[in-house]
């Protein structure tokens, strides 16, 4: 299996991860400035922007989609609770 690593740049901090992790998962534990309110892709609350490895990231989902563009998100950022680390190496911070 691929080992991955997720960068918070915001606190510093490269964790190992599991393929298939959430952000959202990882930025609680390492206190990221990446907070969220629902968890569930609606509020919009968890943009993360992407510094490096956005291609190692699982596709956003059409809900993903929407929620980016209400928030006129740029082309790197991302929704923490929902994308998923792939493998090889992701640095975000918070958006």
């Amino acid at each position: 299996m691929e080992k991955a690593t997720l960068t918070f740049t915001d606190v510093a901090i490269t964790v190992n991860v599991p393929p298939g992790t959430r952000i959202i998962e990882m930025s609680e534990k390492v206190g990221s400035g990446i907070t969220y309110g629902c968890r569930e892709g609606e509020c919009g609350t968890c943009l993360t922007h992407v510094l490096e490895g956005a291609e190692n990231l699982s596709e956003p989902s059409a809900l993903e989609m929407r929620v980016l563009s209400e928030n006129l998100a740029g082309s790197d950022d991302r929704l923490a609770c929902q994308c998923r680390i792939l493998g090889g190496n992701v640095k975000v911070r918070p958006g």
